[in-house]
């Protein structure tokens, strides 16, 4: 059985030891913390998920994402493989990479199942070779979605088996240039892992270069008490962001002045975070009129943080 002393110890200690190294304010535009890369210097790199642009085609989607200054995409996971040449051709001679991969995988890692999770391993596996190829910052990854059963008991365990299982990732991610990336969500969609810090605590333990995790503010909006505590508590090991609204999981702005992202940049900047925030939400209006509006206003929280 779990000794939850032991569990909450665990997870607490990774964030106790990011707030204490003696971050400082900094300016609106940079910072001189250790920033991912060891540049020191805090970048707004906004990226969007593909539906989230107006447009048939990624041609057309790419045009509005350059004039609005969003660097990065983020492609789903499903089928990647054999989109290659088609997503390297449409961002030729263009200032846009492709920031994150959202899953796609088949199967889940805390299967009871041996198939299941081979399933897991074999089309995950896919998944990361292709992010390396595109160049892709990692491949974003749930251990289990509360749906997914039969699953592996919330234990000390357990986690250790999450830990030996990742440390197999991160290697075959790191040899194809790229990482795996931990994604807590609210308790509503997966109770096993909710918290930055969580997501921080296990990265440090695994304690490989091919492991991060990420923040999602959607998600952080329900399990995290602080935006900046949260985002602070996964100190080197943040790899990636997730921002909708705050109320409807919605285009950013679009929820008014529930979307407030100031202190979450704040924390960022302190960080020296140098990595991409991308648009994974709905969108309530239309995407012509509501898309540009929610970029500026997001840069504008980030000049202000």
């Amino acid at each position: 059985m779990l000794n939850r002393r032991i569990f909450i110890k665990t997870a607490l200690s990774g964030a106790t030891l990011v707030a204490a190294g003696g971050f400082s304010a900094c300016t609106a535009a940079t910072s001189t913390g250790s920033g991912a890369d060891g540049s020191g210097v805090a970048e707004l790199k906004l990226s969007f998920q593909e539906g989230i642009a107006p447009g048939q085609t990624l041609a057309e989607k790419f045009d509005l994402m350059e004039q609005l200054g969003v660097t990065g995409f983020e492609p789903g996971g499903g089928g990647l493989e054999n989109r290659v040449t088609e997503i390297k051709d449409a961002l030729k001679g263009r200032n846009i990479k492709v920031s994150a991969i959202c899953a796609g995988f088949r199967g889940f890692m805390l299967s009871t199942e041996q198939a299941v999770r081979d399933e897991f391993f074999s089309t995950v596996k896919t998944i990361i070779a292709t992010a390396g190829e595109l160049g892709s910052t990692g491949v974003i990854m749930v251990p289990a979605f509360n749906g997914q059963k039969p699953c592996l008991p919330h234990t000390q365990e357990t986690r250790n088996f999450l830990c030996e299982q990742l440390t197999i990732l991160g290697s075959y991610a790191v040899e194809h240039g790229t990482t795996v990336i931990l994604e807590p969500l609210n308790r509503k969609e997966a109770f096993f892992l909710r918290q930055v810090a969580d997501a921080a605590s296990i990265c440090r333990d695994v304690n490989h270069p091919g492991v991060r995790c990420m923040g999602d503010f959607w998600h952080m909006t329900g399990e995290e008490t602080s935006d900046m505590g949260a985002l602070i508590s996964g100190g080197e090991y943040l790899q990636h962001i997730h921002i909708a609204s705050r109320k409807r999981r919605s285009m950013p702005g679009e929820d008014g002045e529930a979307d407030n992202y100031t202190e979450g940049f704040k924390a960022l900047k302190m960080l020296g975070y140098d990595k991409y925030i991308s648009y994974e939400c709905g969108c309530r209006g239309d995407r012509n009129i509501v898309v540009p509006e929610s970029v500026k206003l997001l840069k504008e929280q980030w000049a202000k943080a």
